[in-house]
């Protein structure tokens, strides 16, 4: 038995963390002894005892903690290696598992190894930072957006990856002179890769991705079937074979984890047990957010989508703060799947205002994504003012103005202790946001070099144009035509100031969106 003070002592924790692991359940409910005074004991007249095992217990809650988990997943954590614990005092005698005590089952066999939790808790301490094999992420564009040092080394044997986003696709970094795999075994392990993300990706976007950057891998791609399943593991695992010095073949265990931000990718030898690895895999949460706050920061083409509601500050005003803080959360709540349906990746959201970044995809064009997600969220945003037009009695109009831009700039990431925010380094972001002030009535304006830059049959789709204002013959719109912003609004203004500095980008209003050609 070990007392509170000597465990508070050699811990470090306050009597306080005492008591609240006692009533999560970490700690049983101490054995209070009397004492006589002692200055050992500091004079107290009663102490609280604890099982020995509470040192290594306090000691495997910290460990927990300094992965980040909350409380409650520590305790239910320990939960579960309590349940393991139990579980290896299961004796089986003529096929029917009796359950003993502790005591009955250490005297029955003395050579049991007496497992501590901190060593049963072992694959908890596992993380990125100290995983020893060689991993690496990879976007759906097979792009490798993080890697640790061991991949580094023992895979890629570069000094550094490459900046730009294109020159970091898997299929071209296996082909470089650097690399540490030989050539049967570079294909064997895309072989292998593209097995991986077929359970998650068509034929069709795989092979675009593979024609880009090495048609004669397309026999291994064609060896693969398709049978339309999405595999549903948490994590996966497939045999990889590969050549050491000597010529010797090495079986490796690669294990996948699927995750919207891509693939995550872990080499094992595949005479080490896995369960730690897996156990680790398996915390899908704490692995990308994780990987997330390390992301390499690449230079990547990217659309910027800035939307902003239009008098925000009257419609604050106007409502009580319960009901302003219920629209904001409804608006944001109903962009949240249409996001997500075009890929968007949430950059900023300050208020009444947000950004996202439409990066390219294998499956779609990201730059048409972002029109047709911004013309989506104009559609929504027409129903929630319908509807609380209806609810308030107001003829307030809700309207988001939308401003879309494109360009190449530097992506990376800012994060905190709980919360992670992609960033964009560059002047598209800020043009973007300029555009969106421009916008007003709730609309969509898009650069030339966005629209331009679509497919023909992609801007077929799309109705744009601008609306030329003439004393003599009257407003027209002009479909399918650009114009720079100082022609179109007097920037002498003092309203139109922040406009000045884009006063000669050349820009389009987006007035319609079509699954079928407009024209």
């Amino acid at each position: 038995m070990i007392s509170s003070k000597a465990l508070i002592d050699q811990t470090g924790i306050s009597r306080a963390t005492l008591n609240n692991y006692i009533q999560l359940g970490i700690l049983p409910k101490p054995v209070v002894q009397s004492l006589t005074a002692s200055a050992d004991e500091g004079g107290a007249r009663v102490l609280g005892f604890f099982p020995d095992d509470s040192l290594e217990r306090v000691q495997a809650v910290q460990i927990l903690k300094s992965q980040g988990l909350s409380m409650a997943q520590v305790a239910e954590r320990l939960a579960q290696t309590d349940a393991l614990l139990e579980l290896s005092e299961i004796q089986v005698e003529g096929g029917i598992a009796a359950r003993t005590s502790a005591r009955v089952a250490s005297k029955a066999n003395a050579s049991r190894v007496d497992l501590k939790p901190k060593e049963m808790l072992g694959e908890l301490s596992l993380s990125l930072d100290n995983l020893n094999h060689p991993a690496y992420m990879l976007n759906y564009n097979f792009e490798l957006t993080w890697l640790n040092e061991a991949a580094r080394k023992e895979v890629f044997g570069f000094v550094a990856p490459p900046a730009k986003s294109a020159e970091r696709n898997l299929l071209s970094l296996l082909t470089r002179p650097e690399v540490c795999l030989g050539l049967d075994d570079q294909r064997a392990l895309v072989g292998l890769l593209l097995q991986l993300a077929s359970s998650r990706m068509s034929y069709e976007s795989l092979a675009k991705l593979v024609v880009q950057s090495d048609p004669e891998l397309m026999p291994l791609l064609d060896a693969i079937v398709f049978d339309g399943a999405n595999d549903e593991q948490a994590v996966n695992e497939i045999e990889f074979f590969q050549k050491d010095a000597q010529g010797q073949f090495i079986c490796y265990r690669v294990y996948a984890v699927y995750f919207r931000e891509g693939i995550l990718v872990v080499h094992s030898p595949a005479t080490e047990r896995g369960d730690e690895l897996i156990n680790f895999l398996g915390r899908r949460d704490q692995v990308i957010h994780s990987l997330l706050s390390k992301r390499l920061p690449v230079m990547t083409p990217l659309a910027v989508l800035v939307a902003d509601l239009q008098n925000s500050v009257r419609i604050c005003s106007e409502l009580p703060p319960d009901e302003y803080f219920a629209l904001i959360n409804q608006i944001w709540a109903s962009m949240g799947p249409i996001l997500r349906k075009y890929t968007g990746t949430h950059g900023k959201h300050v208020g009444d205002g947000v950004v996202y970044y439409f990066f390219p995809q294998a499956e779609s064009n990201y730059l048409f994504n972002a029109v047709a997600c911004a013309d989506e969220l104009r559609q929504a945003m027409r129903k929630i003012s319908s509807e609380w037009q209806l609810k308030k009695n107001w003829f307030t109009e809700l309207q988001l103005n939308i401003g879309l831009h494109e360009g190449q700039e530097w992506l990376g990431s800012f994060q905190s202790a709980n919360h992670i925010e992609f960033a964009v380094l560059g002047n598209t972001i800020n043009q973007a946001s300029r555009l969106s002030d421009f916008a007003r009535q709730g609309s969509i304006w898009a650069t030339k070099d966005l629209v331009s830059k679509l497919s023909v049959d992609e801007r077929s789709r799309i109705e744009f144009g601008v609306l030329r204002k003439s004393q003599e013959n009257g407003d027209r719109f002009v479909p399918s035509s650009y114009a720079q912003i100082e022609s179109i609004i007097d920037l002498q203004q003092d309203k139109h100031e922040k406009l000045r500095d884009i006063s000669q980008l050349a820009v389009t209003e987006i007035r319609r969106v079509s699954s079928t050609r407009l024209y």
